[in-house]
């Protein structure tokens, strides 16, 4: 059997954790999905960057739009990249008709500049939204301390959420509550619950990057400690997705909120270029795979249950790391800002590539310049 596929049978969805004009217009991505059992795709600021600085496919998209009159380079990239997620959610349509919505989705992110702006994001989420216009769709928004109430606000309007750059068990309990309470919120005005879908999407292998370099190089928690928080994570989900407050929305057909795996390519060629996939397999969960990982578990990835099964082990492995200085809280919540730092500046190279591109026209030989954390006229 397609391995792929029999990953698929034991409960985990695939995401491909890249999208492209050129793997859409190859016809690649209809490939993937066909013969890779990919059931969904996301997106973020370095996806993109790459994309539109390194193709020449967006040109005269960029330069009709510029003709048009646009020249906000941000305006220019929502007009970019909003065509590929719709296109992408179109090519997943089906698969999004089969789950009975559960999944084929596709995710596209606020801009990072307001991982901090609570309102910002809900404003800019909301018009997204709208301009997408595809029922798998998806928007992604940062689980910061801005972003969980941002969460509890866009669900209760009836946007689907991608909760992204989420480290922590603790921030994971505020990512569900906010699900739940907007799916409440919702009920409680009389407005349908059952088109609602969410996902929360864990990082894994950046743990393992920063506990890693903190452990003897002997040590037998290295590579073990991001896994181990991921298990922990899903018996948060196991457990919160079955109580009473849960029951009643699911009564009148609510949809569980899906642990989603992210960052899952193993970053240290010593460990198998499997493991993040391999480790975290369990019914219910997402993983998203670049295509390198996607390719790799197809050669010669293993499909066992891993994730139910040692989710008690999962606890004494964090109880070790804790023991031997590993200070888990202080790390993930360095990594929740590097990750919107890392974002801020993909953003920001890919606002200069658009800028770079050739995109004269008559009265205008440039588009204004609009950055992150300012304005440049």
């Amino acid at each position: 059997m397609n391995r792929l596929q029999a990953l698929h049978d034991a409960g985990v969805s695939i995401w491909l954790d890249n999208l492209s004009r050129e793997l859409l217009e190859t016809g690649a991505f209809e490939t993937l999905i066909a013969d890779f059992a990919v059931t969904g795709a996301t997106s973020n600021p370095t996806i993109f960057a790459k994309a539109i600085a390194g193709s020449d496919r967006y040109d005269a998209q960029l330069k009709a739009a510029v003709d048009f009159g646009v020249d906000s380079p941000q305006e220019l990239f929502f007009d970019l990249a909003l065509d590929d997620v719709r296109n992408a959610a179109d090519l997943l349509r089906p698969t999004y008709d089969d789950s009975n919505g559960r999944d084929g989705f596709v995710s596209f992110e606020c801009t990072p500049d307001l991982a901090d702006d609570t309102e910002g994001t809900i404003e800019q989420a909301i018009d997204l939204w709208r301009r997408l216009a595809r029922p798998n769709a998806m928007i992604k928004v940062p689980a910061t301390e801005a972003g969980i109430p941002a969460v509890e606000e866009l669900t209760a309007r009836g946007v689907n959420v991608n909760i992204t750059l989420l480290f922590s068990v603790a921030r994971y309990e505020q990512v569900i509550d906010a699900y739940l309470a907007g799916l409440e919120r919702r009920l409680a005005a009389s407005e349908p619950v059952e088109a609602i879908a969410s996902v929360a999407s864990f990082f894994v292998s950046r743990v393992d990057g920063k506990t890693d370099t903190l452990l003897p190089p002997q040590s037998k928690l290295r590579g073990r400690v991001a896994i181990a928080n991921a298990h922990r994570a899903y018996a948060r989900y196991l457990d919160r997705f079955c109580d009473e407050r849960w029951r009643t929305l699911r009564q009148v057909g609510a949809q569980p909120q899906r642990p989603l795996w992210a960052s899952t390519g193993t970053k240290d060629p010593s460990y198998s270029d499997v493991l993040y996939v391999e480790k975290l397999t369990a019914p219910g969960v997402i993983n998203t795979m670049t295509e390198a990982t996607l390719r790799a578990f197809a050669d010669h990835g293993n499909v066992t249950n891993s994730v139910s099964m040692v989710a008690g082990a999962a606890c004494h492995i964090l109880r070790l790391a804790r023991d031997a200085g590993i200070d888990l809280d202080a790390i993930t919540a360095q990594l929740e800002r590097e990750g919107v730092s890392s974002f801020c500046d993909s953003y920001r190279e890919l606002l200069r590539s658009i800028e770079g591109k050739d995109l004269s026209r008559a009265d205008a030989n440039s588009v204004r310049a609009e950055r992150v954390g300012g304005r440049r006229d």
